[in-house]
């Protein structure tokens, strides 16, 4: 997989993708550059059958702190639409990554940090992180579709109207965050979480992931036919009567 990237990091270690925001001297802040590098990261880890699990993390004490404004000065209008557009192509294509994909939150989280954290799968974060919707306050529109199916509507428009600062429990507490560790401990725990899952079958991963993420768009009973194809798919491309054998034989029972 090539890493021939300016604005980001790309590393597969033993089936675990690190996708690493690089910009530290810009506090990570989201450009038009780092918009496309992600969107071609995430067309080839989905291609990368031997990637079972993606982190995403930034690189020095900040998540990411948002767009990079200096980049959207002097842009007439079509200009500033065509990168929103771009930016939410890139939030797309981490959310529409099949793999599992954690979020690795170490410090603040700013606007476009937050909709890069909201598209993974869930979120990991620091004492130390804090998340913030500044959209409003700017004049502008954002954020509208995932933090609400996060921590529900009117939460949702709390932060959205304020611009108010949440720090790492909060977020915890609302559902948007799910663990908070010691700046110390983050990527240990990270790193674990994510080889025991990149330990399952990878099939079962990627269905599971799209039962859920299909299913709570639909009615209950949608829900539960995505649900049946995706067993039948399963049993068709799987070993499942080798995995039955092996819970009876004492293999693993943590399923």
């Amino acid at each position: 997989m090539s890493s021939a990237y300016s604005t980001i990091r790309l590393e597969v270690e033993d089936r675990v993708a690190t996708l690493t925001l690089n910009r530290p001297e810009s506090r990570n802040a989201l450009n038009s550059a780092m918009c496309g590098e992600l969107i071609a990261a995430a067309e080839a880890l989905a291609a990368d059958d031997g990637v079972h699990v993606v982190l995403i993390r930034g690189e020095g004490p900040v998540f990411c702190a948002g767009a990079d404004l200096k980049e959207r000065q002097g842009m007439s209008t079509a200009e500033l639409t065509a990168r929103r557009v771009k930016g939410f192509t890139a939030y797309a294509a981490i959310e529409r990554l099949p793999q599992a994909v954690i979020a690795v939150v170490q410090g603040p989280a700013f606007g476009s940090g937050c909709e890069i954290a909201g598209a993974s799968d869930f979120i990991l974060a620091s004492t130390q992180a804090q998340f913030r919707y500044p959209e409003v306050g700017w004049g502008t529109i954002g954020a509208t579709q995932r933090l609400p199916r996060m921590v529900g509507t009117r939460m949702a428009k709390e932060l959205l109207f304020t611009g108010r600062t949440v720090d790492a429990r909060e977020a915890q507490a609302i559902g948007l965050v799910n663990h908070v560790y010691e700046p110390g401990e983050l990527e240990e725990r990270a790193t674990a979480m994510a080889r025991h899952i990149a330990a399952a079958a990878p099939l079962t991963v990627r269905l599971t992931k799209r039962c859920v993420d299909q299913g709570v768009e639909t009615t209950r009973e949608g829900a539960m036919a995505v649900e049946l194809l995706a067993i039948e798919e399963n049993l068709r491309h799987s070993d499942w009567k080798r995995a039955i054998a092996g819970f009876g034989a004492g293999g693993r029972k943590d399923a």
